[in-house]
């Protein structure tokens, strides 16, 4: 099991990017902080409205037509994401918020808060024969509703934390530099869709790079102000067990609900894998928008990082087990 986490941890260029661009943030982190040669502000918006615009141009409304009908599946999903994770997260503050830091709470929180991400969750419900249709539209819905859900949410419990969210202000950023060129993109659609469908290797290499410069401007912020050196490693260790610990559990919440419920083995699969993700392509620049150029933003965004990478690991080997099930045979 290890060898094989490494072989797949060596494929990935855009893990070993993140590693990389947050050490160029400690060695750089002058050239990317918020009024710095680099003019991150500028770049963050110009990247984020792009990428959600290849988002929408790559949004597949016949399949997410198809979709639409397995309406229980779709409620379980949403409310796992929407409802479920925040509400692990208040359970976590109420157990040991008062020992946490609270930026760090903050990003916890922001985790529990983001969409489920697309791209992933269709792929490994594929994988695994799941409800592809039904794959495409959750992710798909969820991305929609989180524009106006994660800010209410993080809102909602940041006070918690210590920390205030103007919910006009963000749903506004949210709404301009998200949902606009996700109709943008959807509107373009037929038009360019053929063109997009045969440079979307291309693409997806733009998204993750945007990301990634995302994720070196964020770091920048937070060591230029010296937040890691304050806090030191102990910080790292405290955001990598909070995300493994949400993992496990939704992981295993979402599996017992799909069968309590009786779902087929293809609508489990779905609720397993879209009900349990979170997207680190939209949640990266929705946090930028949210909280600005917060000092701090490094250190929320962290818990995201770690959760990301770990849900691909161990959904990608969960949905290979799956996948060698026989047909019409319930998971173990």
């Amino acid at each position: 099991m290890p060898l094989r986490f490494v072989k797949r941890l060596a494929r990935d260029w855009f893990l070993l990017g993140m590693f990389g661009a947050v050490i160029l943030a400690a060695l750089f982190p002058e050239f990317g902080a918020s009024g710095g040669a680099m003019h991150a502000d500028v770049v963050a918006d110009v990247g984020i409205f792009l990428v959600f615009l290849l988002h929408g141009l790559g949004l597949p409304a016949a399949q997410l037509r198809a979709g639409v009908v397995t309406w229980r599946v779709h409620v379980v999903v949403q409310a796992f994401t929407f409802v479920v994770f925040p509400l692990l997260w208040w359970l976590g503050d109420v157990l040991v918020g008062r020992w946490m830091p609270a930026d760090l709470s903050l990003g916890l929180l922001y985790l529990c808060a983001v969409p489920s991400t697309i791209s992933s969750s269709v792929a490994m419900t594929g994988v695994a024969r799941g409800n592809v249709p039904a794959a495409i539209f959750n992710a798909s819905l969820s991305s929609l509703l989180g524009i106006v859900l994660t800010p209410l949410i993080i809102g909602l419990f940041a006070s918690a934390t210590g920390h205030s969210l103007s919910m006009g202000q963000a749903i506004l950023k949210l709404s301009t530099l998200l949902l606009l060129p996700l109709a943008l993109g959807q509107l373009l659609r037929p038009l360019v869709g053929g063109w997009f469908a045969r440079y979307r290797p291309y693409t997806n290499a733009f998204d993750r790079v945007v990301i990634l410069v995302l994720v070196y401007s964020s770091f920048c912020d937070s060591i230029a102000s010296g937040l890691f050196s304050d806090y030191g490693a102990a910080v790292l260790g405290v955001a990598f067990v909070g995300a493994m610990l949400i993992l496990a559990i939704v992981l295993m919440l979402t599996t017992r609900t799909a069968r309590a419920l009786g779902f087929s083995k293809e609508d489990e699969i779905t609720v397993v894998f879209c009900g349990s993700k979170k997207t680190l392509a939209s949640g990266v620049p929705m946090a930028r928008l949210l909280f600005g150029a917060n000092p701090a933003l490094g250190l929320i965004v962290l818990p995201l990082m770690f959760y990301h990478q770990a849900q691909l690991l161990v959904c990608s080997l969960l949905a290979e087990r799956y996948a060698k099930r026989p047909a019409g045979q319930p998971a173990a």
